[in-house]
């Protein structure tokens, strides 16, 4: 793959990836029940709707789990591996190989998704400790769902909450299983971002 492939490779990967973030970031706010009157909140359900909402019409939602944004996410994760099999000149695959390589990929994200919110608080905790930014505050309500029980094994020590450690040592086994997943299912290298 020459210069200019890699440049579309990674345009494409990049927008892909920023819509597919978008959408299990609506799914995930919507798992933890996060404030949907929140500006950011706004942002991620305006950009998402209007391929989201047709798709609900077809796929319902279970419980209280949005199939609808699953299905999407899968979806988008699965025409950016296309794309990017084509750019790299591999012959298409089979579809149980592509749907396996797009189910590691949205993992991936997800556990990408918890670390970055994580380490966001944390940074915000020290340069902003008092802040009351809609951003941060729907970084808390999305968080708390797995922060809480770390918290529980490991409450805080002298006013330090040593608990995001613990939660990313968890993420870091995550990675590995799902990186040895990845190997294990014959994706190639470079087709799903930090796999």
């Amino acid at each position: 793959m020459g210069v200019f492939g890699e440049i579309f490779n990674y345009l494409v990967q990049t927008v892909l990836g920023l819509f597919q973030f978008a959408v299990l970031l609506r799914l995930m706010l919507q798992l933890t029940r996060a404030d949907f009157y929140n500006p950011v909140s706004q942002f991620v359900v305006r950009i998402t709707s209007p391929v989201l909402l047709p798709l609900r019409k077809l796929i319902p939602a279970i419980g209280r789990v949005d199939t609808a944004s699953v299905v999407l996410a899968l979806g988008v994760q699965m025409l950016s591996i296309m794309v990017s099999l084509a750019i790299m000149g591999y012959r298409p695959t089979n579809l149980v190989a592509l749907l396996l390589w797009s189910l590691i990929g949205v993992a991936s994200l997800v556990v990408n998704l918890f670390f970055f919110a994580i380490l966001g608080l944390i940074i915000f905790s020290w340069i902003a400790p008092n802040s009351y930014h809609p951003a941060l505050a729907l970084l808390h309500q999305l968080t708390e769902p797995v922060m809480g029980p770390f918290r529980r094994l490991l409450p805080a020590i002298g006013g330090l909450d040593l608990s995001p450690i613990l939660v990313f040592v968890v993420i870091n086994i995550l990675e590995k299983l799902l990186t040895a997943m990845a190997i294990q299912v014959g994706m190639p290298a470079g087709i799903v971002p930090g796999l």
